[in-house]
């Protein structure tokens, strides 16, 4: 066949078939007595050889070796292929991400284009400092890239760029909810936690009560924690069993205990809560620290039934428990006195 009839049946370019015979790579047999290319069929097999070693990203030097050489083999070759591809995968589907921030932050011109790329490769920084900068620089009528903020909050291990990461999603309205919702079920407990916490600080983005009260489950203390934190100060009742235990492990329990006193004061709430701290006090594996914790959470709650429970206490058998609660009873009740308008420790007939 000839160069022409070689290229339609092949789909090798005419122009590719003369780089190949220049190469070495593929020769044609023969030639016309006009001097022109002539392939066989074996010539037609090799170009197909050719191109199909070509697909998997060979050079045409390297095609040439496993072609003539009976000493290459392909192991090594295939496994050096793979890890380039890998490599190459990873850089488009960074560029991939780049460009859908770009897109989703709306640009008007290639200025809005350049400011989000600028902010990019400040969060791609070594620093922390820059990074945070990067952040807070940020003009306050650039568009905001939230996608990229939260693909950066969830692998920001500095609490400082982390803390304007979350500031600054904060402000965007909801925007990069999908993407801290699917890090709140990361398999890395670590960036669960960063989810939880950047979403603690978007109250009033949609969906963000349902992902936190998922993440009341996590096995996890340091993931449910500040979900039930967060859950608590919006008054959602179901955070009280992770609240409690929070107090009885000693984890965040002073923030816990104040969650739980601002529940209590709906009528609706208290009795709920008190049971749970009464009944934790009562476990016979509670020692003294935990109860002392779980004494300290009750002048948290409001009403008169968390009173009696201290005055019960006051006279615990575990010596540090009743004085922590005496302590606490006094407290209470000076501040009974001072909202009645009396001086405190002084009865009505006493006055003067």
């Amino acid at each position: 066949m000839l160069i022409g009839d070689v290229a339609r049946h092949s789909g090798v370019s005419t122009r590719m078939l003369r780089h190949y015979d220049a190469l070495g790579l593929v020769r044609p047999s023969g030639r016309t007595v006009g001097g022109y290319r002539e392939y066989s069929a074996e010539d037609v097999r090799r170009i197909f050889h050719v191109e199909g070693l070509r697909s998997l990203g060979l050079s045409l030097k390297q095609v040439g070796r496993a072609l003539d050489d009976p000493a290459f083999t392909p192991s090594a070759l295939v496994g050096d292929l793979i890890r380039w591809t890998e490599d190459r995968l990873g850089r488009d589907r960074e560029l991939l991400e780049r460009l859908r921030a770009i897109d989703a932050s709306a640009p008007t011109g290639w200025q809005g284009v350049l400011r989000v790329v600028e902010l990019m490769q400040g969060l791609d920084s070594a620093s922390a400092a820059r990074r945070q900068q990067a952040v807070l620089s940020r003009p306050e009528d650039a568009p905001i890239a939230a996608d990229l903020l939260a693909g950066a909050v969830l692998a920001e291990a500095d609490p400082n760029v982390a803390g304007a990461l979350r500031w600054a999603l904060a402000r965007s309205g909801g925007d990069g909810m999908a993407t801290l919702a699917a890090g709140a079920r990361s398999a890395d407990a670590e960036v669960r936690r960063r989810a939880v916490l950047t979403i603690a600080e978007m109250p009033r983005a949609p969906g963000t009560s349902a992902v936190l009260a998922e993440a009341l489950g996590d096995r996890d203390p340091a993931v449910r924690g500040p979900a039930a934190l967060a859950l608590g100060r919006r008054g959602v009742i179901a955070a009280v069993p992770t609240l409690v235990g929070m107090v009885v492990e000693g984890v965040n329990d002073v923030d816990a205990a104040e969650v739980l006193g601002a529940l209590s004061r709906d009528p609706a709430h208290a009795d709920r809560i008190m049971a749970a701290l009464v009944d934790e006090l009562a476990e016979p594996t509670a020692d003294s620290a935990i109860r002392i914790r779980l004494t300290q959470a009750l002048v948290e709650l409001a009403g008169t039934t968390a009173r009696e429970v201290l005055r019960r206490l006051a006279h615990d058998d575990d010596r540090a428990v009743a004085l922590v609660a005496t302590a606490f009873v006094g407290v209470l009740e000076e501040r009974s006195a001072a909202g009645r308008g009396r001086p405190p420790g002084r009865d009505n007939d006493q006055r003067k």
